[in-house]
C-alpha cells in the first residue's frame, strides 16, 4: 500500500481540478441562460432546448476527464503484485526442505532448490535429469508430463552407495511461453528411507522376538507336561526337568530385558547426553561385579587403567551397561583359563582410538561398526577388551551389531546369549556420539573398542601415544 499509493497520487492530482472547473462552468452556464430567461432575453423553448445540449456536453467532456485520470490496473496495481507474489514463491522454494526440480524440453534442469541439488549432488542448473537421476520409470514419466500428459507417482528404491527409498511426484506444468514446447514437468522427490526401515525393523522385530520366546515356552510347556505325566513320581527326572526350566526361565528374563533396555536406548537416541561418567571408574565397578562368573570359569581378568580420572561426556548408566555387555561376552565366549585384557584409555585421537597399534594377527579383520563425524581437535576416552578365543570369521563381522544375530557356533548352550548385546551397545555408542569397532582372527580372538568424545574443556590439544583393542565376541 505505501508503494503505491504515491504513483496513484501523481498521476490522478493534476486532473481533480479539470472535474472541478467543469461542474463549475456548467452551474455558471446554466446560470446565465436562466438570467437570460427571466430578463425575456430568450424564449423558454429556446433556454430549455440551450440548457439540455450545455449539460449535455458538460457531462461528456465530464465522463473523458474521469476515464483519462483513472489509473490502469494491470500497469500499476497487477505487475507490482505478480512480481511480489513470484518473489514470494521462490523465496518459499529456496527454503522448502523437499527436494523439487523444474525440468524443461529434452530433459534439461530449468529449476532447483537447495534441497533437490544437495539430494542429487547437482553442480549446477542446466544439465540432463538423467545424469543426475538414473530412474528410468522416473525419467519416463518426465518424458510424459513435457508432452502435457497426466502426471504419476514413481517409488523406487537404490542400494548405492547407500539404501535409499524414495517417491518421486511428476506433474505437468503449461507455461505462458510462446513456442511449440510450453510444459514443463515439476518434480519432487519424498525420502521415504526411514520409514521403510522402520517398517522392516518392526518386521524383523517381531518375527525374531515371537521366535525366541517360542523355544523357551515350548521347552517350559514340554517339561511341565512331563512333569505332571510320565515322570510325575520319578524324583530324579523331575530335579533335572526343573533345572532345565530354571534355564529357560532365565533366558526368558534375560531377553525381556534386553528387549526392554533397547527400546529405552532407541528411545532417546536422537538426544546426546550432557552429563560426564569417568570410564576408568566404571571399569572397575563392573570388573568387581563379574569377577565371581570368571572366577568360575578360571579366566583372568587383566586391568589397564589410567592412573587419573578418564572423563568423558555420557550417562554413566548407559556407560556401565556397554562395558558390562562387552565383558560379559568376553567371558562368556572365552575357553576356561583364558586371559582377558581389559584396557581404558584417555585423551586419544580419532586414529588412535579406532585402531590398535598393532594387530591381533597379520590375517586379522577390522571393521567400523559406528562412528562420529571426524573432527580432528576432539578427544576421546576409549576401552578395550580382548579375549584369546576362537575369533570371528570375518565375514561375519558387518553383522555383529544386528539384533538377535548370533554367530555360528555361538546360538545353542548353556551361555549362549539373546543376541541383542551388541545392538545395544552400538545404539547407547550412537547416542554418544562416539565409536564401535572390531578386531578379530580365527583361532586367535576377538578385540571391540568403544570410543566416547570427552567434555570439550577437557580435551588437550596432543594424542595420547596408545592405542588398544576392545575383544569380545558377539552373542
Amino acid at each position: 500500500m505505501t508503494s503505491e499509493n504515491p504513483t496513484v497520487r501523481t498521476r490522478t492530482t493534476p486532473d481533480r481540478p479539470r472535474r472541478r472547473d467543469i461542474v463549475i462552468t456548467a452551474l455558471l452556464a446554466l446560470v446565465v441562460l436562466l438570467v437570460l430567461l427571466v430578463g425575456g432575453v430568450l424564449a423558454p423553448g429556446a433556454w430549455l432546448a440551450a440548457s439540455l445540449a450545455f449539460s449535455a456536453l458538460a457531462f461528456i467532456y465530464f465522463l473523458t476527464a474521469v476515464t483519462r485520470a483513472a489509473p490502469k490496473p494491470s500497469a500499476q496495481i497487477a505487475r507490482p503484485v505478480v512480481s511480489s507474489e513470484l518473489e514470494t514463491a521462490s523465496a518459499m522454494l529456496e527454503k522448502i526442505a523437499v527436494p523439487v526440480l523444474l525440468i524443461g524440453p529434452g530433459g534439461r534442469i530449468e529449476r532447483a532448490n537447495p534441497a533437490a541439488r544437495a539430494f542429487l549432488a547437482l553442480g549446477a542448473e542446466g544439465g540432463l535429469l538423467s545424469t543426475s537421476l538414473r530412474q528410468p520409470r522416473v525419467l519416463e514419466a518426465v518424458s510424459a508430463a513435457l508432452r502435457g500428459e497426466r502426471g504419476t507417482v514413481v517409488e523406487y528404491a537404490s542400494l548405492a552407495p547407500i539404501e535409499s527409498h524414495v517417491r518421486a511426484f511428476v506433474e505437468p506444468l503449461r507455461m505462458p511461453v510462446a513456442g511449440p514446447m510450453p510444459w514443463r514437468a515439476m518434480l519432487v522427490l519424498a525420502d521415504e528411507t526411514s520409514s521403510k526401515r522402520a517398517e522392516r525393523m518392526r518386521a524383523d522385530f517381531l518375527a525374531n522376538a515371537s521366535h525366541e520366546l517360542r523355544t523357551p515356552l515350548a521347552s517350559l510347556s514340554g517339561f511341565i507336561d512331563t512333569l505332571r505325566g510320565p515322570a510325575r513320581d520319578d524324583e530324579e527326572a523331575r530335579d533335572r526337568f526343573l533345572t532345565i526350566m530354571r534355564e529357560q526361565t532365565d533366558r526368558m528374563r534375560r531377553l525381556i530385558d534386553d528387549l526392554l533396555s533397547l527400546s529405552r536406548v532407541e528411545m532417546n537416541e536422537h538426544l546426546p547426553p550432557s552429563g560426564e561418567a569417568d570410564l576408568g571408574a566404571i571399569v572397575r565397578d563392573v570388573v568387581d561385579s563379574l569377577r565371581p562368573m570368571a572366577d568360575a570359569r578360571s579366566i583372568r581378568l587383566e586391568l589397564s587403567l589410567p592412573e587419573a580420572p578418564a572423563k568423558v561426556t555420557g550417562d554413566r548408566d548407559q556407560v556401565y551397561e556397554v562395558v558390562e555387555n562387552l565383558v560379559e561376552n568376553a567371558i562368556k565366549y572365552s575357553p576356561e583359563g583364558a586371559v582377558v585384557t581389559i584396557e581404558a584409555l584417555d585423551n586419544c585421537a580419532r586414529d588412535v582410538a579406532e585402531h590398535t597399534p598393532e594387530r591381533l594377527a597379520p590375517q586379522s579383520a577390522r571393521l567400523l561398526l559406528a562412528g562420529p563425524p571426524f573432527d580432528p581437535r576432539q578427544r576421546y576416552g576409549v576401552l578395550r577388551v580382548r579375549d584369546n578365543g576362537a575369533g570371528i570369521d570375518r565375514r561375519y563381522l558387518p553383522r555383529l551389531s544386528e539384533r538377535f544375530y548370533r554367530v555360528d557356533g555361538q546360538k545353542s548352550g548353556p551361555t549362549a546369549g539373546t543376541g541383542l548385546g551388541l545392538a545395544i551397545v552400538k545404539h547407547i555408542i550412537t547416542r554418544h556420539r562416539g565409536g564401535f569397532s572390531v578386531e578379530s582372527a580365527t583361532g586367535v580372538g576377538s578385540a571391540f573398542s568403544v570410543f566416547l568424545p570427552k567434555p570439550a574443556e577437557a580435551s588437550a590439544p596432543r594424542p595420547v601415544p596408545a592405542a588398544s583393542v576392545l575383544g569380545a565376541e558377539t552373542e
